[in-house]
């Protein structure tokens, strides 16, 4: 496969993933605001920190207010990682290799992104409105990855899909953690409360974990939650999950059996992999939460570098 064939099909898996993903962002925040207590404000500004925009927020609003926050997650084409500026990739990128993937996914991304679109130039959409809206945007991005598991052949191009749609996801489920780190507790609250278990209890929602969890634990809790969203093997959106396909993956593309290493993104993955594998919550939390997940973070996006190096980035020719 040409190199720039599986580069647009890794950034379009990437691109829909993180649309998906800032729709459950926000989505859940809209449900956080309705079951505050009357005397506790909304808290917009944790969704722009935890998604490492709120530099370029600033440049273009004054205050992390909830009209302000919503557009500029959603709509601002001054955002590169806005719902739409992400769909406009995710169109561009299909719409380049047209010829190397399905005309279901072709036909779909395209619908997709003009809706939106269209949504864009409308004013004063009510809370209902952007509830149903971000309700569409995840099941637009979730249709389309089953038309693409429905309609590809599991070849190079389906796995180059697969590890962007991970590596995508494993970060923003570890921001969706992170975001609880920068939630205030007003007043009297503190860890434990009732204020406190809601906020964490967003937290699962936004990964739509929330009735797998509690299928699995009794007790909602920091280390509950912390050790299924970040370690847990089964739940398809678990960090450990994640970097586990994606790993998978990259040894189907070099077609190398699992645990010989061949490149450097196999071996820096594995090795966040097994550090996954055999880190206890008790010592993420020992660590520190954030700490730690800025340190994944680091690390994820240097697989994804080194994924770039490997099999995107042009080779110089050497004399012979």
């Amino acid at each position: 496969m040409l190199s720039r064939v599986a580069y647009s099909i890794y950034w379009m898996n990437r691109y829909m993933e993180r649309a998906e993903n800032y729709a459950r962002f926000i989505s859940v925040n809209f449900n956080l605001s309705l079951d505050l207590p009357a005397e506790v404000p909304e808290q917009w500004e944790p969704l722009i920190i935890a998604t490492a925009d709120d530099e370029l927020f600033l440049k273009h609003y004054d205050t992390p207010s909830r009209v302000n926050v919503v557009y500029f997650m959603t709509f601002d084409a001054h955002n590169p990682n806005s719902i739409l500026s992400n769909l406009y990739y995710a169109r561009e990128n299909a719409r380049s290799i047209r010829e190397s993937i399905s005309k279901e996914m072709w036909e779909h991304i395209n619908q997709f992104y003009w809706k939106v679109k269209d949504l864009s130039t409308v004013k004063d959409l009510d809370m209902n409105a952007l509830q149903e809206f971000f309700n569409e945007v995840k099941m637009g991005s979730q249709l389309f990855f089953g038309i693409v598991d429905s309609t590809i052949t599991r070849g190079e191009g389906w796995n180059f899909g697969r590890v962007g749609r991970f590596l995508e996801r494993a970060d923003k489920t570890s921001r969706c953690v992170d975001m609880k780190n920068f939630q205030a507790l007003p007043g009297e609250e503190a860890a434990g409360s009732p204020l406190d278990i809601l906020q964490w209890s967003s937290v699962l929602k936004a990964a739509s974990a929330y009735n797998m969890f509690r299928q699995q634990y009794n007790a909602i809790t920091p280390v509950n939650i912390v050790e299924f969203l970040l370690l847990d093997r089964k739940f398809p959106r678990s960090v450990m999950y994640c970097i586990r396909q994606a790993e998978l993956s990259l040894y189907e593309i070099s077609g190398s059996p699992v645990g010989v290493l061949t490149n450097m993104a196999e071996r820096k993955i594995g090795k966040l992999r097994s550090e996954l594998e055999f880190i206890d919550v008790q010592e993420i939390f020992d660590f520190g939460l954030h700490e730690y997940i800025d340190s994944f973070q680091t690390k994820d996006n240097d697989i994804a570098a080194e994924v770039y190096n490997t099999f995107f980035a042009l080779k110089p020719i050497e004399n012979q």
